[in-house]
């Protein structure tokens, strides 16, 4: 098989030599060329993220061609990959989310990374829900960056303290504080009006309302009674109040513009995954300080999670080979899985790491990340391609925002919504 390969991957921090100096693969990618890396990484605390794979790559002789393909949750990416593969071109490897590194190794197109996981010692501190993802018939096929978590609320502190706000811790208490935030003039939920965003704060509503168990039976088990019962009903009914507290501007913004509304001071909220702290810190800002960081309230005993994930194609090049066991081993390692959460916002996958180089919210997401795993509550996300099949998600896709954007009632979104994921599953 014939590839092409320009150069990608991140700029950051840490001299690759730390990470790679008693390593085998490092020795054999001295100076091997260049990687093409597909990936959505587009925003200035992505960015910057990517900078620290690139930069590591650098140190050890290997260039870097960037792929981005601009668009939240990989959606417009996994169209472009899907045309890569189709004309026999793929890049030396893509960033994806769950059920897409599923796919691809379904279809027999990825290499094995056996050999970087047992040497990292990957099965022993990967936690299992991700690991569900990270391998396919008992191998490797993925190297998972980090842990992002999804049932976060971003706050502006100033905005707090001047209209005194206190954290809410439920439901009540949070609605209350964005019609507080409302009356006064300013907006009370910063809000991006595109499918996956409508589906991240939904998800949100969903746990909130129901529980674990109730998330888990309705948005992973794809339970029909959940996905059509009072329950749900009531999540659909908090969603529209929800939604009472966006601004008229929010179809089609940008997920990291709605944080930018937060950061100015524009809006007292955001409900988003922990990649918003990136735009925070990018933004000189310090947690618990500028900006505060809570659990959505009613979700404090869970934790949704995404994992971006690495994954590399087959390759008859042994140079190519080569890279890609070096990426792999990269992103596994200790060093590298700090240091991009520094930069990314995220927690790092790995389990058995020091939180001494966290800040505040991920010291703390780190360990209720590890909590929840341990008492099986770290839960994929819906809107992230964690808890069902791409078919599934857009069928959710297309019941939430067209609940958003009109006039449905919730007993029958809650109708639609179990229909339209059935009709997707068979």
């Amino acid at each position: 098989m014939t590839t092409t390969f320009n150069k990608c991957l991140m700029a950051g921090a840490l001299p690759l030599a730390i990470l790679l100096s008693s390593s085998a693969f490092a020795q054999e990618s001295k100076g091997q060329g260049e990687v093409e890396v597909l990936n959505w990484w587009t925003s200035g605390g992505e960015a910057k993220a990517l900078g620290a794979l690139k930069d590591k790559l650098a140190d050890d002789g290997i260039g870097w061609q960037n792929m981005p393909v601009a668009g939240g949750a990989g959606t417009n990416a996994m169209a472009v990959l899907r045309s890569r593969i189709t004309s026999n071109n793929p890049p030396t490897a893509a960033q994806v989310l769950g059920y897409d590194a599923q796919d691809w190794a379904d279809r027999d197109a990825l290499s094995s990374l056996d050999d970087v996981a047992k040497a990292g010692n990957w099965d022993k501190v990967f936690p299992q829900p991700i690991q569900r993802f990270a391998k396919s018939g008992g191998h490797w096929i993925a190297a998972p960056f980090e842990i992002h978590s999804t049932n976060w609320v971003w706050a502006n502190t100033s905005m707090m303290d001047e209209l005194g706000i206190e954290q809410p811790n439920t439901w009540e208490e949070f609605i209350a504080s964005m019609k507080k935030a409302q009356d006064a003039g300013h907006t009370g939920l910063a809000y991006g009006g595109q499918p996956w965003q409508d589906a991240t704060v939904f998800e949100n509503v969903v746990l909130a309302t129901g529980g674990a168990d109730f998330y888990r039976q309705a948005m992973i088990d794809l339970d029909p009674k959940a996905l059509d019962s009072d329950t749900m009903i009531k999540s659909f009914d908090r969603f529209r109040e929800l939604l009472q507290y966006k601004d008229d501007n929010s179809p089609g913004r940008d997920w990291n513009l709605a944080t930018a509304m937060v950061i100015k001071g524009d809006a007292l909220y955001q409900i988003m995954g922990d990649w918003a702290k990136g735009e925070f810190l990018n933004a000189g800002l310090t947690p618990e300080q500028d900006f505060m960081c809570f659990r959505t309230p009613g979700t404090q005993d869970a934790v949704t999670f995404n994992s971006d994930l690495m994954i590399m194609f087959k390759n008859d090049d042994d140079q190519q080979q080569s890279m890609q066991r070096t990426m792999a081993e990269i992103i596994g390692s200790p060093e590298f899985q700090i240091t991009f959460s520094q930069l990314k916002g995220s927690v790092p996958a790995r389990t058995d790491l020091s939180s001494d180089g966290l800040d505040a919210c991920a010291k703390r997401g780190y360990e209720q990340a590890k909590t929840a795993a341990e008492s099986n509550t770290l839960m994929g996300s819906m809107a992230h391609g964690y808890a069902a099949p791409a078919g599934v998600k857009n069928a959710v896709f297309d019941i939430v925002s067209s609940f958003v954007n009109g006039n449905m009632p919730s007993d029958v979104a809650a109708e639609q919504l179990a229909m339209a994921v059935q009709g997707a599953r068979s």
